[in-house]
């Protein structure tokens, strides 16, 4: 019989069977009959699916969620895109907090890796902050967005799509209920609505801008000076995907998805496109309508996905940043990897060509599977499986249609893309003494 003592469990493992618990938890509650709106069972695969997507906040989906499950459904999709987004240990410290538990040393350890804490000393009060922080930002959301739809809705069906959509953008999910009230989908009926593509940018940013972000600004308001290393390169890297994908999309797009657009609703989709695809996975532009170059680059975006300790997923910004950093110091021929004045260590630089050599390989190796047995063009394929990957959500609108073994691949990605690349690997190789063997060294021809 199979035991585990959890009580030996690396981080990495915890986390991979904490997400895995939760997920397996998720799809027995959708199965059953009180989560559809049809008062049916649902298939276990379509609900495994779907708890996936969810605790894994993706958002990609088989069926409608506003049409096809019922409020029950709905709130099991929710409690499982909040934790999920903010992991597990975070809900359990929320927990701890409000019932004044004390925190163990080895509980405090994994809260510091969840957080992405440096160290012990602080994770319990930045632990507080995320928690708090969380409430206020989509407490904020939610009226904000209940403005709007009080306008559009009866009152008690505002609120509660307020909630569950600021709840989604937040946490990076994509999952949205519009289905109830426009066929287009998503949230392409707001696409002229500044006000509501301003909150959902607004939350969607702030879910993936990264915890250790928010402690900086907590601790320096606007000093960015001060700001640790990791908070400036997360900002920067940010800004700098964020406004090459609005010029990008604003140009590539204007006479093709955005080309009915009048000039302002251009600018607020270009934009609001630029912010999306870093894995939040809400849309106002039907993605099957981008243009061949828009969908190339919305994939290369996904697959980056938003800041490490944050909400989003992806191979995340600073890891990216760091691998274009070291490719650029190793083409000037310099040693080390420097920037604002500081240099990163060579394990840290290897860890992150590790994770983006994985995660494009999972890629590419997933989409050549899928491609085997599935109709549908490999530009579309490819943007599907990055998306899973990333955990996105977004779609061109072939996830319903896809094969069991296609869902299946899917299914493994979303799990793979949230507790990351890296993650992974250890789960399925670390061990707990290693064995250091030296090797003789021999140089060999690159380039």
């Amino acid at each position: 019989m199979l035991k585990i003592n959890f009580r030996k469990l690396t981080y990495s493992r915890f986390v991979a069977f904490g997400f895995l618990a939760v997920i397996l938890l998720g799809t027995v509650l959708l199965c059953l009959p009180i989560s559809s709106e049809s008062g049916k069972n649902t298939d276990f695969l379509s609900a495994l699916f779907t708890a996936t997507s969810a605790t894994c906040v993706t958002g990609l989906a088989v069926y409608d969620t506003g049409t096809h499950w019922s409020v029950f459904g709905q709130s099991v999709i929710l409690f499982l895109i909040q934790i999920g987004g903010l992991g597990f240990m975070s809900v359990f410290a929320m927990l701890s907090v409000f019932s004044k538990k004390k925190i163990s040393l080895s509980e405090r350890k994994i809260l510091m890796q969840v957080s992405g804490n440096m160290r012990y000393h602080g994770v319990v009060a930045l632990m507080k902050r995320i928690v708090f922080g969380t409430i206020i930002f989509e407490g904020i959301g939610a009226a904000l967005l209940a403005i709007r739809f009080f306008d559009q809705m009866p009152p008690a069906t505002a609120v509660y799509y307020a909630v569950f959509h600021s709840v989604s953008a937040f946490c990076n999910a994509g999952f949205e209920l519009m289905g109830n009230f426009y066929s287009t989908g998503s949230f392409t009926a707001y696409s002229g609505d500044v006000f509501v593509n301003l909150v959902l940018m607004m939350l969607i940013v702030i879910g993936g801008i990264g915890f250790l972000v928010w402690n900086d600004f907590y601790d320096h308001k606007f000093k960015i000076k001060e700001y640790c290393l990791h908070s400036k390169l997360a900002l920067l890297f940010s800004g700098i995907l964020l406004l090459f994908g609005f010029i990008f999309f604003l140009i590539s797009e204007w006479n093709a998805a955005f080309e009915q657009m009048p000039v302002y609703e251009k600018i607020t989709s270009a934009l609001f496109q630029s912010v999306t695809v870093r894995t939040a996975g809400f849309n106002t532009v039907p993605q099957g309508e981008l243009s061949e170059a828009g969908k190339l680059v919305t994939t290369i975006l996904m697959a980056i996905g938003g800041s490490p300790a944050s909400t989003a997923g992806g191979i995340k910004t600073t890891t990216v940043f760091i691998v274009l950093l070291s490719a650029a110091a190793s083409a000037r021929n310099v040693k080390h990897v420097t920037v604002f004045k500081k240099r990163i260590e060579t394990e840290t630089i290897r860890q992150a060509t590790s994770i983006v050599t994985i995660y494009v390989c999972a890629i590419f190796a997933c989409s050549a599977l899928i491609a085997m047995v599935e109709p549908f063009a490999a530009s579309d394929i490819i943007y599907e499986v990055a998306s899973a990957a990333g955990t996105v959500g977004l779609s061109v609108g072939i996830t319903s249609g896809l094969s069991v073994f296609s869902k299946i691949i899917l299914i493994l990605l979303m799990f793979f893309g949230r507790i990351g690349g890296l993650s992974l690997v250890l789960v399925l190789t670390e061990k707990q003494t290693p064995v250091v063997l030296e090797r003789p060294v021999e140089k060999i021809l690159i380039g």
